[in-house]
């Protein structure tokens, strides 16, 4: 037991509870981090390796000091001790998503900050006995601390080996029958907006916010008022929507390639099988199949039954500041940085708004790149089944309606939802150009709702005083929208009986075998 006392034992503990939040993502059994990363991950894992040695090799070389010098061991142990419930609070923030306010975390440290040094400046050597048992007990649990932390880097290490080949280019589906000899078919083109609210759009939309491209496309559509969502979040709506079958919990391997998804149905854990989706149904009926899509690894999980795929996640940052993009200097730096800027912010009450903006750069990269692609897909004749799924008007804010322009800073969901609108319009100008507007079918759909009361409580630094006042201070309205253009359909209708979302493959099935060709047939499909 002496030797798990040892300075360098002590350090080790420390360093991989200071680098928890950044470890935790990596080694996570669902390994959904890398599950949603679309760009290498290598400089992250090695970045993260590295700030656990250099944490380690400069905290070794304290505690050896602090050994030899009586005065440095008070002040070094009583920070270490004092600091220990920041730290708690600050890897359940990251790691067990806790909703904390930032002035909680700020209140926190400089609390044990204010005490550390209350600490030092009235020491008496009276309180040496307590200081010494204190020591004691947080050496001992810094022992165990070091001994899980061995195996927390080893499965790391690990798990970087398995994800080396995450975003290698996988072969797509390759038929006889692909390419211009499937092009034929009027297309069908299935738009997912991202958090896509029907009471914002066409009930209750606030006021002075323009949507012509809505509002024409209810003119001429069928319009679904009340849609059961298939969920609240993402990664589990898509693949409940593509199979057609609830899905509540997901994982992935630790390459990110094979996802396990969990139907509450049969409470089982089943692989997702991509046979059994609306993408295997249009290979089936003689159409090519695409995917624009944000988030989801389509291109990954989807191989075997798309023509053509292209996927893009730059949203997922680890610990705020690491970026799959840079170098691992530049990462390993990262969390210094953002420690820095954290401090900066809360001096100047500025807290949030370097990483709303960071954010939302991010955001508007993803939404460039989907809308580039999504065009050359659209004007690809031989593709007659694309989904586009678009990152907006999911926050952040990256759209500026009063300039008309792209924004990085302080816009909102308001905003977003007059960008969707201008995509929208895009769109339509782009099939009317080329003549395919009239005979396609279009699908325009949220994969939920807007979640102004999980947005507002959980990620402040997206919420402004625009989101606070659309939503009525964060009320949430689950219906997402619902809306759905028919070939040849020029005259609106409205279906008010509720329509469960999760019934979509089902839907797109039938609109492929001509079995729903008017609004009629679509009012006795939803009852």
């Amino acid at each position: 037991m002496r030797q798990l006392t040892h300075p360098t034992i002590t350090a080790f503990g420390i360093a991989v509870l200071g680098c928890a939040p950044l470890i935790g993502p990596l080694i996570s059994p669902n390994h959904l981090w890398v599950y949603h990363q679309s760009e290498p991950t290598a400089s992250i894992f090695l970045a993260v390796l590295l700030d656990v040695l250099l944490l380690w090799a400069l905290l070794t070389g304290v505690f050896l000091l602090a050994r030899r010098h009586g005065r440095v061991r008070v002040v070094v142990w009583s920070a270490m001790v004092l600091m220990l419930p920041s730290l708690v609070l600050i890897e359940g923030v990251v790691l067990r998503a806790w909703s904390v306010p930032l002035w909680l975390e700020a209140g926190l440290f400089f609390v044990s900050l204010l005490c550390w040094i209350t600490l030092i400046a009235l020491w008496r050597q009276s309180f040496l006995p307590v200081f010494e048992r204190v020591e004691r007990v947080a050496t001992i649990l810094l022992a165990y601390a070091a001994i899980s932390g061995v195996a927390s880097v080893a499965q790391m290490i690990w798990c970087f080996a398995r994800a080396g080949d995450s975003n290698t280019p996988i072969a797509l589906h390759q038929d006889a029958n692909s390419g211009l000899a499937r092009g034929d078919r009027p297309k069908i083109i299935w738009i997912i907006l991202d958090e896509l609210s029907y009471q914002q759009l066409y009930e209750r939309r606030f006021p002075g916010l323009a949507l012509p491209a809505f509002d024409r496309l209810a003119r001429q559509s069928t319009v679904f008022t009340h849609v059961v969502p298939a969920g609240l979040f993402t990664e589990k709506v898509l693949p409940s929507l593509i199979s057609g079958a609830a899905v509540d919990k997901i994982r992935s391997s630790p390459g990110g390639r094979m996802l396990m998804v969990h139907h509450p149905a049969g409470d089982q854990w089943l692989l997702f099988d991509e046979h059994q989706t609306v993408f295997q149904d249009a290979l089936d009926r003689g159409y090519s199949t695409a995917v624009a899509g944000w988030y989801i690894p389509y291109c990954r999980i989807l191989p075997q039954v798309l023509d053509h795929c292209f996927w893009s996640s730059h949203t997922v940052p680890l610990a705020r500041r690491m970026e799959t993009d840079a170098t691992v200097l530049q990462n390993a730096a990262a969390p210094w940085r953002n420690i820095a800027d954290l401090l900066y912010a809360i001096s100047h009450r500025q807290s949030g708004q370097a990483v709303a903006n960071t954010d939302a750069s991010r955001h508007l990269e993803d939404y460039r790149e989907l809308s580039f692609t999504g065009d050359r897909f659209l004007e690809d004749p031989s593709i007659n089944f694309l989904l586009l799924h678009m990152p907006i008007p999911h926050p952040p804010g990256i759209y500026g309606r009063e300039k008309k322009d792209c924004a990085t800073c302080g816009s909102s969901y308001i905003d977003n939802l007059a960008l969707a609108d201008r995509y929208l319009d895009h769109i339509y100008v782009q099939l009317e150009r080329s003549g395919a507007w009239d005979s396609a079918t279009v699908v325009v759909m949220g994969d939920h709702s807007w979640r102004a009361h999980l947005q507002r409580n959980g990620t402040a630094q997206w919420w402004t005083a625009e989101d606070e006042a659309a939503s009525h201070g964060g009320e949430f309205d689950d219906r997402p929208a619902y809306i759905v253009k028919l070939p040849r359909q020029t005259k609106g209708f409205r279906i008010e009986t509720p329509f469960p979302a999760l019934r979509t493959r089902e839907l797109l099935r039938k609109m492929m075998s001509g079995e729903v060709r008017s609004p009629e047939d679509l009012a006795v499909f939803a009852r």
